[in-house]
């Protein structure tokens, strides 16, 4: 998972502002504002293919890795904004994996509460927020999936 967010940050991330991500076992999430698009949609897919060739390679197997194009979503309300980072963030904990989302490593959630530099746009995100303290609280309510359009 490691080397995915490295090639996202290779070949996607020139392009765009991060606000959030997470990467799941079956599936990724990452809530972006597309600075280029033409750049970006041919970042995108360098990062798919230079990802699939490497696990192709590491695992002596052949084809796609992905199933069908990426899906994008507009959003276009502060509640949606606010609501889509949080949901992301709570991916790991409502599947299960952990029951801390600051323990799970291959999410943005972590980040925000670090130091390190990063690719995240933090500041952006925590301001909207009302700072770090109230982005953790507001990532301790559940985001129902039903409130996020567009989320399967």
């Amino acid at each position: 998972m490691y080397f995915f967010l490295s090639q996202f940050k290779k070949h996607v991330s020139p392009f765009c502002e991060v606000y959030a991500y997470c990467l799941m076992p079956n599936h990724f999430h990452f809530f972006i504002m597309v600075n280029d698009q033409n750049s970006f949609e041919k970042g995108i897919k360098n990062c798919f293919i230079s990802y699939s060739k490497a696990i192709n390679k590491k695992y002596n197997r052949v084809g796609s890795l992905f199933q069908g194009r990426y899906k994008a979503s507009k959003i276009d309300s502060d509640s949606y904004y606010t609501r889509i980072i949080t949901y992301i963030h709570q991916n790991p904990v409502i599947a299960n994996l952990v029951t801390d989302i600051s323990n799970y490593k291959y999410s943005s959630y972590p980040a925000y509460l670090s130091t390190k530099e990063t690719v995240l746009n933090k500041h952006d995100v925590l301001e909207w927020f009302g700072g770090l303290e109230h982005f953790v609280n507001d990532h301790k309510i559940t985001v129902d999936e039903q409130d996020i359009p567009n989320v399967k």
